[in-house]
């Protein structure tokens, strides 16, 4: 998540008074998405299983 100003390409979604744009490609790949606001930040929840990856690859694990 990030803020942004929104472009043709993308989805713009007004939910309780917050406006969240998603990529309209990303989207359809992610959809469902959820977002739960909590305490300590954004919970994230979609439809890409980022799990299947592994984490051999990445540096930013641990």
């Amino acid at each position: 998540m990030a803020l942004d100003e929104p472009k043709e390409t993308d989805e713009t979604f007004e939910i309780e008074g917050f406006s969240y744009i998603v990529d309209k490609a990303l989207l359809e790949k992610a959809k469902p998405i959820k977002i739960d606001f909590l305490i300590n930040g954004f919970k994230l929840d979609c439809g890409i299983d980022f799990g299947a990856a592994g984490c051999n690859s990445c540096t930013s694990c641990g």
